[in-house]
């Protein structure tokens, strides 16, 4: 047997363990989220019985901070077993707009000129929240455009190394190739 036929062996050895070792952590994975979500319902529901002693706009300002609390603890989950960028910039946007549900329900206790400024305020800050959220979305886009590009022009050296052979060893090189950039 030649070295690129164990080679290529091991590769797909290697690849039918990491099958198994991945859909074993997806498993974990949504377990984790579960527990999470689960966590962030029971934390919610105290959070709220704590806002039954209070009474108006605090209450209200109480109520509207559970809400986001657990907006943010589920949306985190989400966004970590999903671990994609749009997911993450769509958790990071449905915390910024929790967020200003809180800071506009804490304006409701002001009146005049600093109510509509802390009003003014708490848009400004979702809007910026989303826009970073939108940004980061992008970048990681880009990392990962540029990622496949080098493994696309890697993959295009090995398969011209690969044109210099003949034969059976042509074949294992593709294979070994193959395998190896996930082609």
């Amino acid at each position: 047997m030649t070295i690129n036929k164990i080679l290529a062996a091991m590769l797909i050895g290697v690849a039918g363990f990491s099958g198994t070792s991945l859909a074993l952590a997806a498993d974990s994975a949504k377990a984790s989220y579960k527990a999470a979500e689960d966590l962030a319902d029971a934390t919610y529901k105290s959070d709220k019985a704590k806002c039954d002693e209070l009474s108006g706009n605090g209450k209200d300002v109480c109520l509207k901070q559970a809400k986001a609390t657990r907006e943010h603890t589920t949306q985190d989950a989400k966004a970590e077993y999903k671990n994609t960028p749009k997911a993450i910039a769509s958790a990071r946007k449905s915390e910024a707009d929790a967020d200003y549900a809180v800071a506009r329900e804490k304006c409701d206790g002001l009146a005049g000129n600093a109510k509509d400024v802390c009003i003014k305020q708490a848009k400004a800050d979702q809007v910026n929240d989303v826009a970073n959220a939108n940004t980061q979305r992008d970048v990681s886009k880009a990392k990962a455009d540029a990622r496949e590009e080098r493994a696309d022009a890697r993959y295009k050296v090995a398969m011209a190394k690969c044109d210099a052979l003949a034969g059976a060893a042509k074949e294992d090189c593709i294979v070994a190739a193959k395998a190896e950039l996930g082609k």
